[in-house]
């Protein structure tokens, strides 16, 4: 991240937009806050008018009241209503009558109200005004709509206020009042209540509507419905003239509450109405900004195009080198003369320096060869010596069984030693070669050594550098071998787990005296300690041949048993890559 942020792409980027940022982000600010204010004025100016709509229809509902409760007062024939009909049907009738005469006059006066509705509880009976409808069926519907309210729960609609009444096809306005056991209403159907909300500019997808007290429309469900429009989310506190809803389109929402019942006034006034309203230096302003922003992306791209992707290619090619991919190349594309210049000259500078690692490696490879050859040689005098040491001490004693069986033991031993030109060979020739030396040092020592060699099967195959076995099995024998006691010689070879993956380990224990302490300090210091007379090669040879060909993923350790005494030596080497899985 720090790298990126020092970049000169970075740097570049960051200039541009210290400079254009700013400009953009004063004139987007601006623009909010010109819509906003406009929002504002339109809202608090429809606000305004549906407060004042508000204020006629609770005052026309107000005079219907007093004049609901006037009437509840005062005209006797409400009582010769309520009275059984049977009792003197004569004076009945004539009430009613009566009663139908007034409410009909009231209702010819009371023009915001569609029906003026008395109901007797004792007879079940209901009569109630004709002027409202355009047909007799949905008058009919309405009476009978009425009657089943009356019959059914009328205290529902009983109290203080107006109640809103869903029909079946319609919203409505009721008031009811009851006085003894008749009941006194007044009725207005909600579309009636709209007429003059309709003469207000909302815009051409605008929209004025009454709502129940929960924000349920009375009306223009199918447009809430069509735009996504949820009146009850959007509900906006006092403090607020206006809140923004719409799925589809965005809209201003205001309602006005009434104080004579559980109802609102809502208008939705179409946001892009609204923007259309905005002053043309605003509109410029927009057009700046979106040409600024432009401006940007356009140039981003010509950067990136022109200077940025030929650098990041660059970049990606010397990152690539870094990491030792020497094959890496710049591909000779169109671009600026300056890059074309750095591409070419780049390739032919990575290929020189290919070529010139190429050689260095073979130089050193080569010179490890020959040291690998040079150590592998340097074991096989060692040996010769006492091979012939041994043949001698046989001859003498005129053993020629033994030295036939001694003979055939060199012969296979020194044909191994004189073809082992290789840097490895598979383990079970190692150990066979091993088994071989052995018997060798057991008709050499008899009675007083006895050998074990062990290899799972999982190890047969695998390679490793020929005649280490051997040696550290020679260096047991020459140190630990004793003629006043047995010595037994363990060798095992096997798979086994590491914390970074598997490795093969052999083990080489004697049942000795064990490793000289300051032997075993200096073998653990890794000191090359050899004297005049050649001692401890051996191990030198090992050490040294195993950093050659394994660098730092091998390790040859030496220990004393505590147990059972004697001395252990554990090789351990890294398993060929095609079984690691």
């Amino acid at each position: 991240m720090l790298a990126y942020l020092n970049s000169l792409r970075f740097k570049m980027l960051a200039s541009i937009l210290f400079m254009i940022v700013p400009l953009v982000i004063v004139i987007i600010v601006n623009n909010i806050y010109s819509v906003k204010v406009v929002r504002n004025q339109v809202a608090q100016s429809n606000k305004n008018l549906l407060s004042l709509y508000m204020n006629e229809m609770d005052s026309n509902l107000n005079e219907v009241d007093k004049h609901l409760f006037d009437f509840t007062e005062n005209d006797t024939d409400l009582i010769g209503f309520q009275f059984p009909r049977e009792a003197n049907e004569r004076e009945y009738m004539l009430s009613k009558l009566r009663l139908f005469n007034t409410i009909t006059a009231d209702i010819s006066v009371q023009r915001s109200m569609d029906l003026f509705f008395v109901y007797s509880i004792t007879n079940g009976e209901l009569i109630m005004t004709q002027q409202f409808g355009s047909s007799f069926e949905e008058r009919d519907a309405t009476k009978q709509e009425i009657m089943q309210m009356l019959q059914e729960d009328p205290e529902a609609f009983t109290g203080p206020d107006w109640r809103v009444w869903e029909g079946r096809n319609s919203y409505a306005l009721l008031r009811l009042i009851r006085s003894g056991e008749v009941y006194v209403g007044a009725w207005v159907n909600s579309s009636k209540l709209m007429v003059p909300l309709n003469l207000i500019d909302l815009g051409e997808s605008g929209a004025a509507l009454l709502t129940t007290g929960d924000l349920k429309p009375m009306s223009q469900s199918d447009m809430i419905e069509r735009e996504g429009i949820e009146l009850a989310s959007s509900l906006a506190s006092d403090s607020d003239a206006y809140t923004i809803t719409g799925r589809k389109n965005s809209y201003l929402m205001m309602d006005e509450s009434s104080d004579k019942g559980d109802f609102k006034l809502v208008a939705l006034v179409p946001d892009d109405a609204i923007q259309q309203q905005l002053p043309f230096l605003q509109r410029v302003s927009t057009l700046i900004s979106a040409i600024a922003i432009l401006f940007f992306i356009l140039f981003v791209f010509f950067m990136r195009r022109v200077f940025m992707r030929p650098m990041k290619q660059l970049v990606v090619a010397m990152r690539k080198t870094r990491d030792g991919n020497w094959d890496t190349r710049l591909h000779q594309s169109h671009t600026s003369t300056e890059f074309e210049i750095v591409n070419e000259t780049f390739n032919r500078m990575i290929s020189e320096i290919r070529d010139l690692k190429i050689n260095v490696y073979e130089e050193k490879l080569s010179h490890h060869k020959s040291e690998l050859q040079l150590l592998q040689l340097q074991i096989n005098p060692h040996f010769f010596l006492n091979s012939l040491n041994i043949i001698y001490n046989l001859a003498t004693v005129k053993d020629y069984k033994l030295i036939q069986e001694m003979s055939k033991c060199l012969v296979v031993y020194f044909r191994y030693i004189f073809r082992t030109n290789r840097y490895v060979v598979p383990l079970k020739e190692e150990l066979l070669h091993t088994a071989n030396y052995l018997r060798i040092q057991e008709l050499r020592f008899p009675d007083l050594l006895t050998c074990s060699i062990e290899m799972k099967d999982e190890v047969e195959g695998i390679e490793i550098p020929p005649l280490m076995i051997q040696t550290i099995v020679e260096n047991t024998i020459k140190h630990a071998v004793d003629i006043d006691q047995q010595i037994t010689i363990e060798v095992l070879a096997s798979i086994q787990p590491f914390a970074d993956g598997q490795r093969v380990v052999i083990t080489i224990s004697d049942s000795g005296a064990g490793f000289p302490e300051e032997v075993l300090k200096s073998l653990h210091a890794d000191e090359e300690k050899i004297n005049e007379e050649g001692e401890h090669v051996g191990i030198w040879n090992i050490k040294r041949r195993l950093r050659l060909l394994y660098q730092s993923n091998a390790s040859i350790d030496f220990e004393n048993k505590e147990k059972d005494g004697g001395a252990l030596v554990t090789l351990t080497l890294p398993l060929p890559p095609a079984l690691h899985s």
